[in-house]
């Protein structure tokens, strides 16, 4: 097939329906296509229906004459060298490193300040494919070891390994059933506090409820059946749990949390026999509760208990009765991040979707700000014994940076800077403020290169959920879709952390709909200022961000060129029934409740498709073994916009394999699914490609 060639209406894979309908609340849903829930690897219609899919979505997307000119810019994009944060561990220094165009990132260290470096794990060499990842990772505090998550094929089950650092030598140990959870070395090193999931039935674990998280210590030179039982809920089996362990070794720091952002503090002193976990603060679980770390017994958190944009109170650890003093009160600008770094405190704030570092002494007093290369995002990795650190930084044009920080004198040395083969000078960012249906006032930063003429195709990306801020950051992906003469836009709807608590209260559970309205008002606003052009905006998002593109396409087929949902949770009424999706009731809303349900009905994706309305293009994406959004959700949505009546443009499933929800995606399919979404918004935007 040739573009010359492609023809409209497109010839759609036959999909049998099914008579599934329930009742609830007094509605009657019917659900067709429930059948395709099954997991692919399981189920062979649901695997031969997803290959005629892909089939049909292969001859279109090749045809396109994009394509080629977006995986070469792509491909140049991300054709550079990538160090990660270091973590110091004794005399050694521990960091990822992405090397050109390899499928992952290895893990290396430097053995001093200015030692030779050395490659510890070489995950290219796992598989054939390079599906396979280093996840979470933790060196001992010596340096002596590393435990490493071990992640196959894109999935979230991990199994736990452990790297001896001088040797190379992979031990013994192995642990599995590991799942949303990181690694926390004892400062002894005799072994790690690790979060994992019981053993599922077999069969079940691509798509089984989670339930039952616990923390477990594993003494190194033991089997994972002797691990040590440190906390668990049986009476909350819906919570999840994430260790910790303070810079001096003494705590065990434990976050639990529903879901959402609402947490639960708690701690466990190490230095007693029986690890009696104690909770600190945030048992109802009606505010966040965010620890920074410790100096003594005075345990540093952040809170927006009381705080909306959030504070940082301390607790003594040595008292009976633990009560929080305020040491650094509510700012205009919203809090998100502490660390305790070289005898300070240093805080992360948001000014309009933006990193401000803000250094402060222990007691909570003023003591400078951390200037940044730009208007961008940054983080800082220390301890508070220790006067280095370092500081990353990164925007819209400006590949990941790491900088040596001395904290006692403020001064600051690259550590690593990456060479990229593209004149990131030519790429203008702008931030601009719209109004949204209600009034609210919403942030947008616009991405293009200089002298491309507006209006122009524009990439228009959201997600509005979950309390995550979309900042300033380098992306190679959205960056090829600007170096070839489109517009980003990127818009900070609510939902998102962006303003604090209150900004993502304003975009979950019944407030839901404002994020879908924040973006609307995005879209017509740029095309009303002449940003975009009136017929040319493509709309992006991934996860929730597949949902917010699948809302506003209901609900505003008139306003996009061309939709592309990836990853998206497209059924809102039975999100819950599988693996942990339920811990997105604390977002969603709750589909066994009628408020909750009544609410979801109308914003659901595969339930409220607009017959007789013209819709945009829609390539739907997703992958085969993702097991956190499963592939039912688009299987189900992408055979419903088929069989509407909603125009002659084109609905497209691209279903990815040996690929989960997008962590540990190797690199060749990274840029291949670019490619193809970009090619397909260019298609149907108006973008002419070419060039260089």
């Amino acid at each position: 097939m040739t573009a010359s060639e492609i023809k409209m209406p497109l010839p759609y894979p036959p999909t049998r329906r099914i008579d599934v309908t329930e009742r609830h609340f007094g509605h009657e849903i019917a659900d067709p296509y429930r059948w395709l829930e099954n997991d692919p690897h399981r189920d062979g219609e649901v695997a031969g229906w997803a290959q005629e899919q892909n089939a049909l979505a292969r001859r279109y997307l090749d045809a396109l004459p994009a394509q080629a000119a977006f995986r070469r810019q792509i491909t140049a994009l991300f054709d550079y060298e990538q160090a990660g944060v270091p973590l110091k561990r004794g005399s050694r220094y521990f960091y990822t490193m992405r090397q050109g165009l390899k499928q992952q990132a290895t893990l290396n260290v430097r053995d001093g300040v200015d030692g030779p470096d050395r490659l510890l794990l070489e995950p290219n060499d796992w598989s054939e494919d390079g599906a396979d990842a280093i996840a979470e990772w933790d060196a001992s505090h010596d340096g002596a070891h590393v435990a490493y998550g071990v992640q196959r094929g894109g999935i979230d089950w991990r199994e736990i390994k452990v790297l001896d650092v001088a040797t190379g030598e992979t031990l013994a140990d192995a642990i599995k059933w590991v799942r949303f959870g990181n690694i926390a070395w004892a400062k002894d090193g005799s072994g790690f506090f690790y979060s994992r999931y019981p053993e599922p039935q077999p069969g079940t674990e691509a798509q089984a409820n989670v339930a039952n998280h616990a923390i477990y210590f594993h003494r190194l030179g033991t089997a994972q059946a002797q691990d040590r039982l440190v906390h668990a809920t049986p009476d909350r089996p819906d919570l999840l749990h994430l260790a910790g362990v303070s810079d001096d070794g003494r705590y065990l720091v434990i976050h639990s949390t529903p879901g959402a952002s609402m947490t639960m503090v708690s701690v466990a002193d190490l230095t007693s026999a029986d690890w009696t976990v104690r909770p600190v603060a945030g048992a109802d679980f009606a505010a966040e509760w965010a620890a920074v770390g410790n100096d003594g017994t005075t345990l540093f958190v952040v809170t927006s208990e009381g705080a909306p944009r959030r504070r940082i109170v301390t607790f003594d650890l040595a008292e009976a009765a633990l009560q929080p003093r305020e040491i650094v009160g509510e700012d205009e600008a919203a809090l998100q991040h502490g660390w305790l770094v070289g005898g300070r405190l240093i805080l992360s704030y948001l000014v309009d979707a933006s990193t401000e570092l803000r250094r402060h002494r222990l007691d909570g007093r003023p003591d400078g700000i951390i200037e940044l290369p730009g208007i961008g995002s940054a983080g800082i990795r220390g301890t508070l014994a220790d006067d280095e650190a370092f500081l990353a930084y990164t925007s819209f044009n400006a590949p990941l940076t790491i900088y040596r920080y001395e904290v006692s004198t403020g001064k600051r040395t690259v550590w690593a800077e990456p060479t990229i083969g593209f004149d990131l000078g030519e790429i203008a960012v702008e931030q601009h403020v719209y109004a949204s249906k209600d009034g609210t006032r919403v942030p947008v930063f616009v991405i293009r290169r200089k002298g491309v003429q507006a209006p122009a195709p524009t990439l228009l990306y959201g997600y509005g959920g979950f309390s995550i801020s979309l900042t300033p950051y380098y992306a190679p992906t959205q960056l090829a879709w600007v170096a070839q003469g489109g517009t980003l836009a990127i818009a900070n709807i609510r939902g998102g952390g962006e303003y604090g608590r209150a900004w993502h209260d304003a975009g979950r559970l019944l407030n839901k709909q404002n994020s879908y309205d924040d973006f609307i008002a995005a879209a017509e606003f740029l095309r009303g200022e002449g940003i975009a052009r009136a017929d040319g905006i493509a709309i992006q998002g991934e996860s929730n961000g597949g949902l917010l593109v699948g809302a506003v396409t209901n609900q505003r087929p008139d306003l996009f060129a061309a939709a592309l949902p990836g990853v998206g949770v497209m059924d809102l009424l039975r999100f819950h029934h599988f693996t942990g999706g339920t811990f997105w009731k604390y977002d969603f809303g709750d589909p066994q409740e009628k408020a909750a349900f009544e609410n979801l009905l109308r914003l659901s994706p595969y339930h409220n498709i607009a017959a007789g309305k013209p819709y945009p293009a829609i390539l739907v994406t997703t992958a085969d073994a993702d097991d956190r959004v499963v592939p039912g959700h688009s299987f189900k949505y992408a055979a419903a916009i088929q069989a509407a009546e909603i125009g002659s443009k084109p609905r497209l499933l691209r279903v990815e394999t040996r690929a989960g929800h997008g962590a540990g995606k190797p690199l060749d399919k990274v840029i291949a699914e670019a490619a193809d979404m970009w090619a397909f918004a260019a298609r149907w935007t108006g973008l002419e490609t070419g060039r260089s």
